[in-house]
């Protein structure tokens, strides 16, 4: 025999060997057990867990249940249970491996689930967050606020809260940093006096300056436009115009005295709403730990679910006070502004 037919005989027995071995079997896919969380607790510790009643919550998979369906193929998420994963993570802030074992599902899964109800919300923005349309619904909401204490003509108030961030790398990261040393997004809201959140830029670093947020804005374009009736009430961080108004700065008179009080308690409003807002979504006070890009989109969905909550006349979370750092340099009201001011303040108060 030679060489090459030994060599032959040898590939042959070599490859006999392989498909004669034993293949390895696929391992069998498991899911983890599924309870449906409206089923497991009492309305009690449902409401304290997920933020809204069973009741709210219900309503919400009806509004935003159908854009979440699945193929079915795998183990699929029925639109309920990601409505309610994404709702507890957004409400008490849990670790995403903590929120997938009691949800049944795996971590990898939370962060995907938390963006679809986070997409499927946000697109229906303009049916809940918008400025008045026409002027029967603005004068709605200068009546609502002229409820407070007399304030009359103002259609908004306006401010900034700053939302916590992780750290951003790379040669922009340094924007990010806010005057209190910690990256943050500072996000602008504009409310009605029913704390219901009429306009929202969540896009700005931490270090931007509240009026910079709001000169570039598309809201100033359509107040400068004449596009609203009505003013908004601003804190000392922002330019005096005529459709924006900030306190007096040094009140020389009773009635500018009266008016800095009234414009405090009307302005009130927008703190409040940070507030209830904070309250009911943890991970806006104690900040998030996702990508840039979600973190985002995630502020303006809980800014659409308090709005609804407000609609579902949901229960109020204890408000923690919440402390927002002042500017550093106060905004002194000179030319038209001014003098539109003092006009009002003279014939108003």
């Amino acid at each position: 025999m030679s060489i090459r037919d030994i060599e032959s005989v040898e590939e042959v027995v070599f490859m006999d060997e392989i498909f004669d071995c034993e293949q390895p079997r696929r391992k069998k896919k498991s899911y983890r057990a599924r309870v449906s969380p409206l089923e497991m607790y009492s309305d009690a510790e449902f409401r304290r867990k997920y933020r809204f009643s069973k009741k709210g919550a219900i309503k919400l998979i009806d509004l935003f249940g159908a854009q979440l369906k699945s193929d079915g193929r795998g183990g699929k998420l029925s639109p309920d249970l990601q409505i309610l994963t994404a709702l507890r993570c957004w409400g008490r802030n849990e670790v995403q491996d903590d929120s997938a074992d009691l949800h049944g599902i795996s971590q990898q899964s939370i962060t995907n689930v938390c963006r679809r109800v986070a997409l499927s919300i946000v697109q229906k923005r303009q049916m809940y967050i918008r400025m008045p349309a026409n002027l029967d619904e603005e004068l709605q909401k200068m009546n609502m606020f002229s409820d407070i204490c007399g304030f009359r003509s103002v259609v908004g108030c306006i401010d900034c809260t700053h939302i916590r961030i992780p750290h951003v790398p790379g040669n922009e990261g340094h924007y990010y940093i806010n005057r209190k040393n910690f990256p943050s997004l500072n996000v602008q809201v504009v409310c009605d006096a029913s704390l219901k959140i009429m306009d929202i830029v969540a896009r700005w670093y931490g270090s931007a300056h509240d009026s910079r947020i709001f000169n570039e804005s598309a809201l100033k374009l359509k107040f400068e436009g004449g596009q609203f009736h009505g003013r908004l009430l601003g804190d000392s961080g922002y330019a005096c115009t005529p459709y924006l108004f900030t306190p007096v700065l040094r009140p020389r008179s009773r009635k500018e005295v009266r008016y800095n009080a009234m414009h405090v308690r009307t302005r009130n409003s927008v703190e409040r709403c940070f507030g209830v807002l904070k309250s009911r979504f943890r991970c806006l006070q104690t900040g998030f730990r996702n990508s840039l890009e979600n973190i985002k989109l995630y502020i303006v969905a809980l800014a659409i679910l308090h709005n609804i909550a407000i609609i579902f006349n949901e229960e109020e979370f204890p408000v923690e006070e919440v402390v927002e750092e002042q500017e550093l340099q106060p905004i002194q009201a000179v030319g038209r502004g001014a003098a539109v001011r003092a006009a009002f303040i003279e014939e108003n108060f």
